[in-house]
Formats: C-alpha cells, structure tokens, sequence
C-alpha cells in the first residue's frame, strides 16, 4: 500500500505539470489564432482549455481521493494527515477556478495554489518513501 500511495501522489504532482503545460498551450494557440485573424469566443474549439478542464475537475481530483483512501491502508506515519492537506488544497484549488472566472484576478490564486497542491503530494510521496527506510540501528558500546 505504500507504493500505491506513493505513486497516487506522484500522479497528483505529474498531473499540476500537464494542467500548466494544457493551460499554456491554450493561451498560445489562442494568441496564434488571434494573431492570424481568427477570433476566439467561449465557443471556440481549444485542445488544451479542455484537457486542463478534464484533467482538472475529473482526473487530479479522482487521484486525490484514491490517495485519501489508501492513507488509511497504508499505515505511513503521517501519510493521513498530507493525503487530507492534498486533498484539502486540490478543493481549494477548485473553488479557486470557479471563483476565477468572475472575478478573473483570482485566477493567479489558482495558478499559485497548484505549486502548493504539487509541493504538498510531493511531501507526501516523501512520507511514504520515509515511512519505508529501514532505521539505521546504533552501534550497543561493547
């Protein structure tokens, strides 16, 4: 179980990278189509405005509950308490999104709040690798 939690947190990490790498390939392919004479409304077709959108309503989000689920099973000290802060910051970062789109300033909340949600599954995946070091032992004086 802990390989499993280590992984699930990994994805969780890997998949803030695709979400920055979709939502920038949206903004260049809409600044290419513009500069082309196209133009660009809700309407328009944009790969990478909905992979960012799967990925991150569906996908990120699926994860972090399979991680909270596994931190039960896992038995990581501490492993409980940073699946729930990822989970706690992946709602947060939706809340965020949804917030954004009236508010559009709020949106750099949710391009900073996905370094936190990267930076807490990636302390979690270092629990678990933590969690299964074997301790040094102390040398017993002779």
């Amino acid at each position: 179980m802990r390989a499993v939690y280590r992984v699930l947190a990994m994805l969780i990490a890997i998949g803030v990278v695709v979400q920055a790498a979709a939502i920038a390939y949206a903004l260049f392919d809409i600044l290419h189509k513009t500069d082309d004479g196209q133009v660009f409304t809700k309407d328009s077709d944009n790969a990478g405005i909905v992979v960012h959108a799967v990925v991150g309503e569906m996908i990120v989000p699926l994860i972090c509950l399979l991680l909270l689920i596994v931190s039960f099973f896992a038995g990581i000290p501490g492993g409980v308490k940073w699946a729930a802060i990822t989970f706690g910051v992946m709602v947060l970062q939706i809340v965020l999104a949804f917030v954004g789109f009236p508010v559009p300033i709020l949106g750099t909340l949710h391009a900073i709040n996905a370094f936190v949600l990267a930076a807490v599954a990636s302390i979690a995946m270092r629990q678990s690798r933590v969690a299964g070091t074997p301790q040094a032992s102390t040398p017993v004086a002779a």
